[in-house]
């Protein structure tokens, strides 16, 4: 059983038990619900929300609040003008466990 969620602007393809990182979550509880269900695929069946899915939620358990990812540089330069600039930057993640996918 897998479930597609939207969250942040982007879409996650998600297994019970697994470790996912998210984009930063400020969240008081440790708990974490997802209502945004875009996909279901179960035993029963294949569902397809349009564009998402009544009744189904995805739970899940905050393990890291904060996880710095890759650094990516950004490099901006025009030939022959003397224009250059070097930038960096680090997103920031939170790992969510997937604790169960529920449907009604």
């Amino acid at each position: 059983m897998y479930a597609i969620i939207k969250d942040g602007g982007k879409n996650y393809k998600v297994f019970p038990g697994q470790v996912v990182e998210l984009e930063k979550i400020t969240s008081d509880s440790k708990e974490v619900t997802f209502s945004e269900v875009l996909y279901v695929n179960s035993k029963d069946g294949i569902s397809v929300g349009a564009p998402t899915l009544e009744g189904v939620k995805v739970t899940g358990i905050i393990e890291e609040e904060e996880v710095k990812g890759d650094k990516v540089a950004v490099f901006k330069f025009k030939r022959r003008k003397k224009y250059r600039r070097r930038q960096g930057h680090r997103q920031k993640y939170t790992k969510v466990r997937i604790q169960k996918i529920v449907t009604e």
